[in-house]
């Protein structure tokens, strides 16, 4: 038996989607190898340069927006500022919550533009709840629509010396955790999102974080990304001072690949280079575009199977 199989079965019992299974199954393996996921300066090279919004000279196409998905990623707790539901229900601007800005701002741009641009939530299955009651109460024209919210799947905890799922008799619910922001594709998929958007005839994607209130669906860069007709498209902005100890964009060397470095992923030997704002420039906002199309033949292609880097 191999050593996921524990974790296959609790999860197929409480009834995960199985490109979420799989999904876990790659990560765990990675873990169970004895690989640490590190990155070493020696294997990258620094981005040169990007694209810059500012230089772009485009003529905004609106009528792509009937064709694009607005998601917010909407799954972390704010337990770290005492809060004990979603932290996008933190008060921001008087009595505005990072939610209700959200809101307005969806509901500001369906004026603006006399379209009914298509808004999401990926909450866990710790915010659902009280995300799904604050926009039925506060903006029932977005809270009762079809398809506002889809889950994020939810993986075991494991113990770090067996490997075993993780077990909590007081509270089983501790047995289980979110698997971050990466779970986006296999929760497309195995909530049948991915093809019912396909079906209504999305075929872009905007994806951010519900804390972000920088991030907005911006119609230059969507003309930009429909122009370049790339599969995916990252929001990128150059580091500060500030954000030295944060992860940064790099070429992987081997096959010249664009990849990011986490801070996890950077040995201490390496950690002046990586720290370095003027060697590597760039940091992910975790804005991303996706082609929903393309996103489609890579899950048919790979067996709906996702795998990423151990971070």
């Amino acid at each position: 038996m191999s050593k996921f199989e524990p974790c296959r079965k609790k999860m197929e019992a409480e009834g995960i989607a199985p490109s979420a299974i799989s999904a876990f199954e790659s990560t765990f393996n990675t873990l169970a190898s004895g690989d640490t996921g590190m990155i070493s300066e020696a294997t990258i090279s620094p981005v040169d340069n990007l694209d810059k919004t500012d230089e772009m000279k485009i003529e905004v196409d609106t009528s792509l927006l009937a064709k694009t998905a607005m998601l917010k990623l909407n799954g972390g707790l704010g337990t770290g500022m005492g809060l004990d539901k979603a932290k996008s229900l933190l008060k921001v601007k008087g009595d505005d919550t990072f939610l209700d800005l959200t809101a307005k701002q969806v509901m500001g741009m369906r004026k603006e533009h006399g379209l009914k641009v298509k808004f999401m939530l990926m909450n866990s299955f710790s915010t659902s709840a009280d995300t799904l009651s604050f926009f039925q109460e506060k903006y029932p024209s977005l809270g009762y629509e079809e398809g506002l919210e889809m889950l994020q799947n939810k993986v075991p905890k494991i113990d770090a010396k067996t490997l075993e799922p993780a077990v909590c008799e007081k509270n089983p619910d501790n047995e289980w955790c979110p698997p971050g922001h990466g779970d986006l594709y296999a929760a497309l998929v195995g909530s049948g999102c991915l093809d019912k958007l396909l079906a209504d005839g999305y075929k872009y994607m905007f994806v951010s974080n519900s804390d972000n209130l920088g991030a907005s669906l911006d119609l230059s860069i969507l003309t930009y990304f429909a122009q370049k007709d790339a599969p995916f498209m990252m929001e990128c902005c150059e580091r500060t001072a500030n954000d030295k100890k944060g992860g940064h964009l790099a070429v992987r060397n081997t096959d010249k690949q664009l990849i990011l470095r986490e801070s996890a992923m950077c040995a201490d030997e390496d950690e002046d280079a990586f720290q370095d704002i003027n060697k590597h420039r760039f940091f992910n906002t975790n804005n991303l575009w996706i082609r929903l199309d393309k996103l489609k033949e890579v899950v048919d292609k790979s067996g709906g199977v996702f795998s990423f880097s151990l971070v």
